[in-house]
């Protein structure tokens, strides 16, 4: 009963959120998450949205309470430097405490939601660029009371919204995220109202103590042994070129070792990732993996993965230091983790792993001036692609795929927002590999651009497509072009690229990987 008022408390957050939000980003896209944490800031429940966020959600709440203390009655609490709680920039969380009606003394537990703005500065539109280091990216916010005592910072807020290009914009997802606190924050007193707070309490320690056995009792079900795998980064966009992701797994009867030891050390360009985001991957690929050997879900929170041990070098691709870029690590080492621990999990459990997708979450951000307004204004995108195909069954199509749960931007509230014109959007028939069991198809997305804009891309996957499995053939890679004057130009994985009006910008996202041997179906 508890487990499903707890995902309801923070699915409904979720709702509020994108109800009151003002950018395509949060309202139509989804690219926003809410969680329930215990009073000791334990994820208890995470809405089923951004499983990049969702992982990593665990350490703003750490970072917040460590720095700030316990937060009082209308006390909210805003992060998102990566080095301290965040993950990327334009990913800002806000935490508030819930306090017992009763005794306000006494702490029922924390909500917090994550949304990805986009703009918060730096030095190109969308707070993605191609950057050296974190100070070009956007602006730095440490752990830090945005209200306190329910009066607001008006020094911060306004601080934020000079360093924004769409400062309305911002103020108006700042305050849906608000929204949703105030929301979660009354379910919990409803729910300890209504069951008694002793009981409330006592069944968010219980939940995360049964998905920890739930954990535990799934490793036990991989063969003993040592799993290793490796796959590549693309590139860094400043020459670093295929960097090596490795990871070694090491199962025994205790619990599973996860150990990264031979990763790349961290590289110029935005593809690091802070730790957070490594962990976010870990609990997702592992989650996946215990559900399906126990044919059941894990309670909302996913537990405290006391069963898995984390082995992250330092300085490397997988756990950064400042002053790094980290902008593609959120987006794209993170997918790029992902395949590398589905590649070792497949290793131990053949007949189960899938084919890798797409691998890349395609992210496209856009800015300018808008002729209409003559305001500013930030687009920011993700594109679906190929998911890998199964041991089930084929791919899907045109699908966000693993660390990115978001929807696309419909072509009418794009056009409406933007001013764009969607000239071109379909599946990339025939970019799905070839096998028993077919990867799904990629897109293609082709934007006409109606006034000067400044273009950056962050997209993986354009030097290899992803690898099929048990026999089946690798998706195709994917592409970036401009279309000009009548003639494509192509356009590196990472860049940025100033197009005028009429130029027309084309991303072509990977297919699936393919599974098992084409002629056990009897196909070509």
């Amino acid at each position: 009963m508890f487990r499903h008022l707890f995902t309801a408390l923070a699915e409904e957050m979720g709702a509020s959120l994108r109800r009151a939000a003002f950018s395509p980003n949060v309202k139509e896209r989804r690219d926003y998450s809410c969680a329930l944490f215990a009073p000791d800031g334990r994820a208890v429940a995470l809405g089923d949205h951004m499983p990049v966020h969702l992982g990593a959600m665990p350490r703003s709440v750490e970072a917040a309470l460590a720095h700030l203390g316990p937060l009082a009655e209308g006390d909210v609490a805003v992060v998102n430097d990566p080095f301290r709680g965040g993950t990327h920039l334009p990913d800002i969380t806000t935490i508030s405490s819930v306090r017992d009606p009763g005794d306000p003394d006494r702490v029922l537990g924390y909500v917090a939601a994550r949304a990805h703005h986009s703009d918060v500065g730096g030095m190109a539109p969308g707070s993605m660029p191609l950057a050296r280091e974190i100070y070009q990216e956007g602006l730095r916010i440490p752990p830090v009371r945005l209200y306190a005592g329910g009066v607001r910072n008006e020094g911060l807020w306004e601080t934020i919204l000079a360093n924004v290009r769409t400062p309305a914009e911002r103020a108006g997802d700042l305050d849906a995220q608000l929204a949703a606190l105030h929301t979660g924050a009354g379910r919990l007193r409803e729910i300890a109202g209504r069951r008694g707070v002793a009981r409330t309490l006592a069944a968010m320690d219980e939940l995360i103590e049964y998905a920890d056995r739930l954990v535990l009792e799934g490793i036990r079900r991989i063969p003993v042994g040592r799993y290793e795998a490796v796959d590549l980064l693309d590139d860094d966009g400043f020459g670093t070129v295929d960097i090596p992701i490795r990871v070694a797994l090491t199962v025994s009867a205790d619990g599973l070792e996860i150990d990264f030891t031979g990763t790349a050390a961290q590289v110029t360009g935005g593809v690091n990732a802070v730790a957070a985001i490594t962990e976010s991957a870990v609990r997702y690929v592992v989650r996946c993996f215990v559900e399906r050997l126990l044919g059941q879900k894990l309670p909302a929170g996913g537990g405290s993965m006391t069963a898995v041990n984390l082995v992250l070098p330092g300085g490397s691709v997988v756990n950064a230091n400042p002053p790094a870029s980290v902008a593609g690590g959120n987006v794209e080492a993170s997918q790029r983790i992902t395949d590398v621990l589905i590649r070792a999990f497949g290793e131990a459990l053949p007949d189960v792993a899938p084919a890798l997708s797409q691998g890349t979450m395609n992210n496209v951000t856009m800015g300018g001036v808008d002729p209409r307004s003559s305001e500013p204004f930030a687009y920011y995108e993700t594109v679906g692609g190929g998911m890998g195909a199964g041991p089930d069954g084929p791919g899907l199509s045109g699908v966000h795929c693993h660390m990115s749960n978001s929807l696309n931007t419909p072509i009418e509230a794009l056009e409406h927002a933007y001013p764009f014109r969607v000239v071109r959007y379909q599946v990339r028939r025939e970019s799905g590999g070839q096998g028993r069991h077919r990867g799904g198809d990629g897109l293609v997305r082709d934007i006409e651009l109606l006034t000067d804009v400044d273009v950056n891309l962050l997209t993986e996957r354009r030097r290899r497509g992803p690898a099929g499995r048990a026999g089946g053939a690798d998706g195709a890679p994917g592409e970036n072009r401009v279309l000009r004057s009548g003639a494509e130009e192509h356009v590196p994985g990472k860049a940025t690229v100033r197009l005028a009006a009429g130029d027309v910008l084309s991303v072509r996202s990977p297919g699936g990987g393919g599974w098992g041997h084409p002629q056990a179906s009897g196909r070509a």
